[in-house]
């Protein structure tokens, strides 16, 4: 199988099921900022692999379950509307993510201030991938009532546990936390 088409040389894509749209459509952008989000954690992790901590290997593993969640979440926004979702999202999905943040906020030590992104490369990376799942749960709002309920709480929680990831991350590996100061 070759790795070009040339189906997208004018500016379309294909849906699932076939059905073309313009690349800048909003489930494009969706879609395709889950994928970027993706690929922002796999940055994360690519930084982890050097490194060691006693909760590495449950973390990678964790991140190897989110990637593959977010490969479905884009499978169904790349799905249209009234068609059936070949890799639809449940509502355990989102609890999953909830536990993992309950756990990992746990041993983070509390918030006095707003914090900013970076520290260890892994912990910024998951901030980064943070920002980008927030951009993509502000486009799949837009698409309207055609996006499952399920993507929208999934995203909305995983970009909360992307923060808590990044800040035990940082913690971890000995990276201190920039506070925000009210003076400029």
């Amino acid at each position: 199988m070759k790795i070009y088409t040339k189906t997208g040389d004018k500016g379309t894509t294909s849906l699932v099921y076939g059905s073309r749209v313009k690349k800048n459509d909003v489930l494009v952008e969706a879609y395709g900022t889950c994928d970027e989000a993706n690929s922002m954690i796999g940055l994360a992790l690519a930084h982890l692999n050097s490194e060691f901590f006693s909760e590495k290997d449950e973390i990678m593993d964790i991140f190897h379950q989110i990637q593959t969640t977010l490969f479905h979440v884009g499978a169904e926004l790349a799905t249209p509307a009234g068609k059936e979702v070949k890799w639809k999202l449940h509502a355990e999905d989102t609890v999953k993510l909830e536990n993992w943040i309950d756990k990992y906020d746990a041993e983070l030590t509390a918030l006095n201030n707003f914090i900013l992104p970076g520290g260890h490369p892994a912990g910024a990376a998951f901030h980064v991938a943070r920002t980008v799942v927030r951009r993509a749960e502000r486009l799949a709002s837009s698409i309207g009532d055609d996006t499952s309920p399920e993507v929208m709480a999934y995203l909305n929680r995983l970009s909360d546990f992307l923060f808590v990831a990044g800040r035990f991350i940082n913690q971890r590996l000995g990276s201190k936390e920039s506070e925000l100061h009210s003076e400029r």
